[in-house]
């Protein structure tokens, strides 16, 4: 409920304006501080003695040396602006550019000091250009320290006098920032741009604005700025001026007739901008011409929102609501100007408000009204006008709350007194009381009890627990019920367990609160005790000591930590999902071993709570139990990588070899597949058996294979270095280095490949790793293994099951870099297996890169190559309807009237499967022969109209008809040639002859997708399917 600046759309404007004082370099005297420190040369030069510096010149001084900012005695003769000793120096071998660690050269240093010595400098080469670490050059140093006469020497050395610094800021933007009028006037005089822009679009006249400098602003004004231009944020000229207060500034932007309701980005006129700042001459001048009081921002804020928040609003809100603000406006949240002094305990602006007509019990769009908000923050003095101007203390707000609960659970024990007094107070007048009784629940059931025992922040605040207590003791005492139970089921006991409020906690026992009652979950107050956040997870944070001292006392209550709750988890569970030690040794833990969902250990292990792990390890027998899915907690803590918890369990003789029941898999395991190294070390360490690094799971996967899946680098050299087996298959037959090949994770395969992986093994489906990075598409790992393939003499054909080459699959993918890895190999020159070829793949997939590549390596006749059904790869590209490619194909002379097995040329294929584009291409510009028939006498024509094609009627058809409308050659084919069609459906003509190939790219990296977050391993292997088909 609390507004905060953000909120009311306006970004501290004055702060924002004023880093622009940051941007200019200021000489450094640093210089004169460390003098006696200096060597003799540079003390010299502070001394302003030629002769002195002539004679140490002469005696070999370094005139480069460095002090520890880099600063050379050039650099100090410039700041000084000595002429005499800075031509010394520059003639002794003193470099003129040299640079200190912000970058800036001896001329930036003269130029800041506006000395005469610049001139020296620039007789010898100084950089005009040259720039510091804010990109500032000298001339941005001249115009911000108002050096007229620098700036006059430098103008003529440069290209371009508009040039930015960092912030976008041009020389223009520095001498109007500094008021320098003659500045100004220089740079207008030769070529400054008047209307540059910096990296938040704010111009000259923004800056000048701004800072008040009304002669800086009329002079950009009369040689033409934009008066009324926008920054990023669309704030004007005019917005910068009332927001700092230059009422002569904005007084003539107001006579040059700018708009005076203009508003922001947020919506802000220059009226709410000077209202937030407490600006009340420029309020008063802007009223006073005519801006609008009542006017809103995107979120409803008018000026007098502003007012009643701001610090320094008091003379502005007078104004506003002596010129007609509507005291009542609301904004898109429901607030009024009085809601907003309530938030902010604007007291005295509050009175003025009320004084003007303010609705007392106004609601916004939760329902609070000012007295709800007020008693939220703990405005005492506001609520004492509220009440006394009759504001009505039974009303409820967000959740049904009355502005008591909210007080109470805030702690403010003074605003519960306010509040309850006056409702006994107001005893004479049923209207307002109707109804307020100290037990009267919020929508949730909650008393204004519950609250107070809550404490809504929590143990940030030391003191908060304490005026909790005393908001507590205060409703004990006026008859509260303590037992009272919320929606819930949760007494007031429940909530000061919950937040471990030991003060509360223990008034609320020793009036009788019940500590074993149970609410809807079957949690008792331990319970909650047990589960109180202690490292800071959540917005209730308990100090430890804090709940040990609640959960001492709750046991020597009575307190019975053997209560389960619905979910079969007693209060040893929670404290075991959360960490405490001390709770565990507190609570009997044989509790622990009766049936559960889980066991403690568990929760302990999953949470890497390893100091309550060490409690609870003494009283089990058996630390290899396993939850419902057969994992045990050293399964759970590998898989969350908390080394402390694996450590603690395998010193105590945890077994590292359990599989769990789903996937089989070890702790081992989990630690590869997640990462987690260090975990993983300490396993494999720890391993009796070599044969524990080459552990399979279901499905034959070894910890090296999830590590390579998963890119864990660290883990693979890890197993590989503990002797892991780098040529172990899983069921479908595929290595570790098959996995790298398709995740594309380069270290891993580069250290699979320095333990002599094979790259040429073959899997189920007979492809090799070299096959998986071709269709992947990870060049890196292709590359890399062609490398290594090169230490083989003769390398064997590549050729999957289905005769299927690196190439094909690179092609088939749209893989062009790969491809081009390929062809750079000869061996993939060669018309090798299917005979569907790599350019058929190229081009079914419109893969117009890859066809262009195979073409120009392996030469044109390619585009004519035939498959086993006698198709060359202008049928495939027709097929789909690929106009890119069969322009490439056309263009290389491919044979626009060559026939398939079945008689069908690439236009009768596209007219077949109503491809448009395809038949208008070919029919128009390949001029394809209308008149061949197929095998059953069908033409194109045929084809079009047949009604397997009921899309190709209005379109292929069209465009044949209009080529055959005259030719005579076609119309021997009566209507029974038709016949010779097939209509079934399951006879269609399709490209059914396509060779069995697809992308496997998703299939094979879809076991990339393990989910690390949940509590159980997802089935990461190579899927394949067997109906692999176009």
């Amino acid at each position: 409920m609390k507004i905060s600046k953000s909120a009311l759309s306006l970004k501290l404007p004055r702060c924002e304006w004023l880093l622009f004082s940051q941007i200019v370099p200021i000489p450094i005297p640093s210089l004169i501080i460390f003098f006696f420190l200096q060597p003799a040369l540079l003390k010299a030069i502070f001394n302003v003695d030629p002769d002195e510096v002539r004679s140490l010149i002469f005696k070999k001084e370094d005139v480069n040396a460095q002090d520890n900012e880099k600063r050379t005695p050039l650099h100090a003769a410039a700041y000084l602006g000595d002429a005499e000793i800075i031509e010394l120096l520059i003639l002794s071998g003193a470099r003129v550019n040299a640079k200190d660690n912000k970058w800036l050269t001896p001329l930036h240093r003269a130029v800041a000091s506006c000395s005469e010595a610049v001139q020296v400098l620039l007789k010898h080469s100084a950089d005009v250009n040259a720039r510091d670490k804010n990109w500032q050059t000298p001339l941005h140093i001249a115009a911000a320290n108002k050096a007229v006469r620098c700036a006059e020497a430098l103008v003529p050395l440069l290209s371009n006098v508009n040039v930015s610094d960092r912030a976008g800021r041009t020389a223009l933007h520095h001498a109007a920032f500094s008021g320098h009028l003659e500045m100004v006037r220089l740079l207008l005089s030769r070529g400054a741009n008047i209307n540059a822009f910096d990296k938040k679009d704010r111009r000259a006249i923004h800056w000048a604005a701004y800072m008040g400098h009304i002669e800086v602003v009329k002079l950009l004004a009369s040689h033409g700025a934009e008066v009324a231009c926008k920054d990023k944020k669309s704030y004007t000229p005019l917005h910068a001026a009332a927001s700092s207060g230059m009422i002569s500034v904005v007084k003539y932007l107001l006579d040059l007739g700018v708009d005076i309701n203009e508003p922001n980005a947020y919506g802000n006129t220059p009226l709410h901008v000077a209202c937030y700042n407490g600006q009340d001459v420029v309020v008063n001048e802007l009223i006073e011409c005519g801006a609008n009081v009542n006017q809103v921002n995107e979120k409803g804020f008018a000026p007098l929102h502003f007012t009643a928040a701001s610090r320094h609003g008091a003379l502005c809100l007078e104004l506003l609501v002596c010129n007609g603000a509507d005291v009542n406006i609301k904004s898109k949240d429901g607030k009024t100007p009085l809601h907003m002094t309530a938030i902010h305990g604007r007291f005295s602006r509050s009175q003025a408000i009320i004084e003007n007509g303010a609705e007392i019990d106004c609601e916004d769009k939760n329902g609070n009204t000012p007295l709800h908000i007020a008693a939220r923050y703990g405005h005492e003095l506001l609520i004492n006008t509220l009440i006394t101007n009759r504001a009505d203390t039974a009303k409820r707000g967000v959740h049904g709350m009355f502005p008591l609960h909210l007080a109470a659970l805030s702690g403010f024990s003074d605003c519960c007194r306010k509040l309850l007094s006056s409702a006994v107070y107001l005893e004479t007048c049923p209207l307002l009381c109707a109804g307020f009784d100290i037990d009267t629940p919020d929508d949730f059931g909650r008393t204004c009890l519950h609250a107070a025992a809550l404490s809504l922040h929590g143990h940030i605040n030391l003191f908060i627990p304490l005026r909790n207590l005393e908001c507590l003791n205060l409703l004990l005492n006026t008859g509260a019920d303590f037992n009272r139970k919320d929606s819930f089921g949760r007494t007031p006991l429940h909530y000061a367990a919950a937040n471990c409020n030991y003060q509360c906690l223990f008034a609320l026992v020793g009036s009788g609160a019940s500590v074993n009652d149970l609410d809807e979950r079957g949690c008792s107050p331990l319970h909650y005790a047990a589960a109180s956040d202690t490292d800071g997870k959540s917005e209730l944070v308990a100090p430890l000591r804090c709940v040990f001292r609640c959960l001492e006392y709750l046991l020597r209550n009575d307190a019975n930590p053997g209560i389960r709750d619905n979910q079969g988890y007693n209060a040893v569970h929670y404290a075991s999902a959360y960490g405490h030690r001390l709770c565990l040794e507190l609570c009997e833990l044989g509790f622990m071993h009766l049936f559960s969902p889980v066991s403690p250990l568990h929760l302990a292990a999953y949470h890497g709570h390893h100091h309550a792990m060490e409690v609870l390890v003494q009283s089990l027998l058996d630390l290899d139990v396993r939850n419902n899915q057969g994992r045990t907690p050293l399964d759970l803590a590998a898989f969350k990588g908390h080394v402390e918890c694996v450590d603690v369990l395998i010193n105590q003789g945890a077994s590292i070899l359990v599989k769990d029941f789903t996937l089989k898999r070890t702790p081992i395991h989990a630690a590869a597949t997640n990462g987690h190294s260090e975990c993983l070390r300490l396993l494999i360490g720890n391993a009796d058996l070599q044969s524990a690094v080459d552990i399979q799971d279901g499905n034959g996967q070894t910890p090296l294979m999830l590590s390579v899946l998963s890119g864990h680098t660290d883990c693979v050299y890890s197993l590989l270095n503990k002797g892991a087996n780098v040529e172990a298959k899983d069921k479908w037959g595929r290595t570790a280095l098959h996995r790298g090949a398709v995740t594309g994770h380069e270290e891993c395969v580069e250290a699979l490949l320095q333990h002599s992986a094979n790259f040429l093994v073959r899997d189920c489906k007979g492809r090799t790793p070299i096959h998986l990075a071709a269709a992947c598409g990870h060049t890196g790992v292709l590359g890399g293994l062609l490398h290594a393939a090169q230490s083989v003499e003769t390398l064997p054909v590549l050729t999957d099951n289905q005769g299927y080459t690196p190439l094909h699959w690179a092609c088939y993918n749209g893989h062009d870099t790969c491809v081009e890895v390929l062809l750079e190999q000869e061996v993939f020159h060669r018309a090798e297996g299917n005979s569907f070829s790599p350019l058929h793949c190229a081009v079914i997939h419109d893969n117009e890169g890859a066809a262009e590549m195979l073409i120009d390596t392996l030469g044109p006749a390619i585009v004519n190559t035939k498959d086993s059904k006698n198709r060359t790869p202008l049928h495939a590209a027709a097929f789909t309807d690929h106009v890119e490619c069969l322009q490439l194909l056309l263009s290389h002379n491919a044979q626009v009237n060559g026939v398939d097995t079945a008689g069908k040329t690439s236009l009768m294929m596209a007219a077949e499967n109503g491809q448009t584009n395809a038949v208008e291409l070919l029919v128009s510009s390949a001029k394809a022969d209308l008149t061949l028939q197929d095998a059953v006498k069908n033409t194109a024509l045929h084809l079009a109209c047949s009604k397997v094609c009921i899309t190709m009627r209005c379109h292929s058809s069209l465009i044949l008809q209009r080529q055959l409308f005259f030719s005579t050659d076609v119309l021997h084919n009566n209507f029974s040639a038709i016949n010779h069609y097939t209509t079934s459906p399951s006879k269609s003509v399709t490209f059914d002859s396509l060779p069995v190939l697809r992308s496997e790219h998703s299939s094979y990296c879809s076991f990339n997708n393990i989910s690390h977050h949940e509590g159980f391993y997802k089935d990461e292997e190579l899927n394949d399917s067997d109906s692999e088909t176009y």
